[in-house]
């Protein structure tokens, strides 16, 4: 078994396909986190200057020093009635500050978990689709497979080593590059002097780490899928399907999002996710809105047996099926 997984192992990474998908997994994200970086620059010395200047020339017009002196004659209906000195506290309140003529988003860990950090997750797991489905499908495109099985007729081990082997080298990948995003956006907050506490660091890079697994478990549904329908672009027309018209169809059916497979693997990734549910109120009117948490523990059930599924068709129909 050892062999055989080195075996394909070398014919997964001997395939172009699958390197630019991983070359792409690397590229993309890195794409996302320098462009996150640039857009939270903190202001220049120039801009803070220039903003400076504008608020003293704003602060030195007709108007607002009429109005400063409103404050200071009544503080109270500026809400500085109990300041002790009121000229002080009313041009804190009425004179324009240089902060309001600049205005930056500041790069936080915890922001970038429902930003950044999600657009990574998301572009890891298309691309280890692509892997799993390309990987696969390439085999039976070609006619290799039956080839494959003259070596090794015993179908379900090489099933279960290029099985093994996708999911492997999805998981690593994808590990491997979340954790960097997370670590160079930690690096560049304490260049920035801001706090990057250690809790929140581990939580990011377990976050990075939950993607990862679900970019594995997308490599693996992919795989099975193109080994069950024997063709790349069936598996990822059913893919696309269930994550485009699933939510769409459960809604019609009735049942809750709960099962939305978009928002069950949201929960895994975030380690819960929150939706809304049309729902008694507290007064016992129907049609009030009501805020539901989908925990960790529901998403991997929901996603594990949608993987389990897909596993065990694709399994028996290699098993059973000939090969041509």
């Amino acid at each position: 078994m050892i062999r055989l997984l080195r075996v394909e192992l070398a014919r997964l990474l001997a395939r172009r396909a699958v390197l630019v998908l991983l070359a792409a997994a690397i590229v993309i994200p890195t794409v996302i986190g320098v462009a996150r970086v640039l857009e939270t620059q903190p202001p220049s010395t120039e801009e803070v200057a220039a903003a400076e200047q504008q608020a003293a020339e704003e602060a030195d017009r007709r108007y607002i020093q009429r109005e400063l002196q409103r404050c200071v004659d009544r503080p109270g209906r500026y809400g500085v009635a109990n300041a002790e000195d009121a000229q002080q506290a009313c041009e804190e309140a009425v004179l324009p500050r240089a902060d309001w003529y600049l205005w930056y988003e500041p790069l936080t860990l915890t922001e970038e978990r429902v930003g950044g950090g999600i657009a990574v997750v998301v572009v890891l797991s298309m691309l280890m689709l692509l892997v799993g489905t390309t990987f696969a499908g390439h085999d039976w495109a070609s006619g290799s497979m039956s080839n494959q099985l003259l070596f090794e007729p015993r179908r379900l081990r090489v099933w279960a080593a290029k099985s093994v082997v996708v999911t492997a080298v999805a998981g690593l990948a994808a590990a491997l590059v979340t954790t960097g995003f997370w670590l160079a956006l930690t690096a560049v907050v304490d260049g920035r002097g801001g706090d990057a506490a250690r809790a929140v660091v581990l939580d990011s890079l377990q976050m990075g780490w939950r993607g990862a697994a679900v970019a594995a478990g997308t490599a693996l549904v992919g795989f099975a899928l193109a080994m069950l329908f024997r063709s790349t672009v069936a598996a990822l027309g059913v893919v696309a399907a269930v994550a485009i018209a699933g939510g769409i169809v459960l809604a019609v059916v009735g049942v809750g999002w709960a099962w939305d497979p978009s928002l069950n693997a949201l929960a895994v990734v975030q380690d819960g996710a929150t939706y809304w549910v049309t729902a008694a109120c507290p007064d016992g009117t129907p049609g009030c809105e009501v805020e539901r948490v989908l925990p960790l523990w529901r998403g991997v059930t929901v996603l594990g047996g949608g993987l389990v599924v897909a596993v065990l068709a694709s399994v028996l129909s290699f098993a059973r099926r000939d090969v041509p």
